[in-house]
């Protein structure tokens, strides 16, 4: 090897190497967190505070999950549960909503479309805490504070979710496609059910995974709407359960247990749907 291919190629080396190194202490920033949570989610609590949480001794796992289900009357798997409807649910309907909007936009013409269209991206820039209080005096003047609809309506309405949905029109829906329909005597119902739904497909799966994170790590909404435990979600149970932790330690061990636990939902929806997620944000990408 010459002298000049030797200089030319000790940049590329030290670049590819700074690079390796830059990827390897953000794998470590992130897995770090994690490892600390599984290790510490099977510690009991004098073991939490008396020994090393990165050591493999003093397993309490299946005693914690155990204490975790039963603590004040098994309030953790009605928090579970009305996380999931919260989420699931919400994040169905929200995708669909958003994508439906979005689809409007792009494929239909009317009166002040693009000025419409900039509320909706300007609304995405306004932070959801700014939202809580106009959102609870419109709670409280309906008379929902306080129930299951206080914090499920307003989950349902995503500006980003809507943008996301015209640009994802936009790549996979050809209007060449809707002409055809439209002269088959289809109406704009029945071609958006049947022909733009089922194309609109992996942008909709990936609306639905942004609403589902959104919407699974809600906290001040709750905290704004909702006095009744029973209608907390996990975010806000275990917040609770946290602040009671430091005059009753045995809350530590089963708020971290339950953060543990509610981590999984959000990994098996991306892991199920990753496929479709990919493919929406490419094609969003070349858009």
């Amino acid at each position: 090897m010459s002298a000049t291919d030797s200089t030319l190629l000790r940049p590329r080396l030290l670049g590819r190497a700074t690079v390796n190194v830059v990827v390897a202490i953000s794998v470590l920033y992130t897995l770090l967190p994690v490892v600390w949570l599984l290790l510490a989610a099977s510690k009991s609590r004098d073991a939490l505070f008396s020994s090393s949480i990165l050591s493999f001794r003093d397993f309490s796992l299946v005693q914690n999950i155990k204490n975790l289900f039963t603590m004040d009357g098994g309030l953790y798997g009605r928090w579970y549960a009305n996380s999931l409807l919260y989420a699931v649910l919400g994040a169905a309907l929200g995708a669909l909503i958003s994508v439906a909007c979005g689809y409007a936009f792009d494929k239909y013409r009317f009166r002040h479309k693009e000025k419409l269209f900039g509320l909706v991206l300007a609304a995405v820039m306004v932070p959801q805490t700014v939202l809580a209080l106009p959102l609870y005096l419109i709670a409280s003047e309906t008379g929902v504070v306080n129930t299951f609809w206080s914090v499920f309506v307003p989950v349902l309405f995503n500006p980003f979710g809507v943008y996301l949905g015209r640009i994802f029109a936009q790549g996979y829906v050809p209007d060449e496609v809707l002409e055809a329909a439209r002269v088959d005597g289809a109406g704009e119902l029945t071609t958006y059910a049947r022909v733009s739904l089922r194309m609109l497909g992996p942008g909709l799966v990936t609306v639905f995974l942004f609403q589902l994170t959104a919407i699974w790590n809600n906290f001040f909404l709750p905290m704004v709407m909702l006095s009744n435990q029973d209608l907390y979600p996990v975010s806000l149970g275990l917040y609770q359960w946290n602040s009671q932790a430091t005059v009753s330690p045995e809350y530590y061990p089963v708020v971290i247990m339950g953060s543990l636990l509610a981590v999984l939902p959000l990994i098996l929806a991306f892991a199920l749907l990753q496929r479709f997620w990919r493919s929406g944000l490419t094609a969003g990408a070349v858009r």
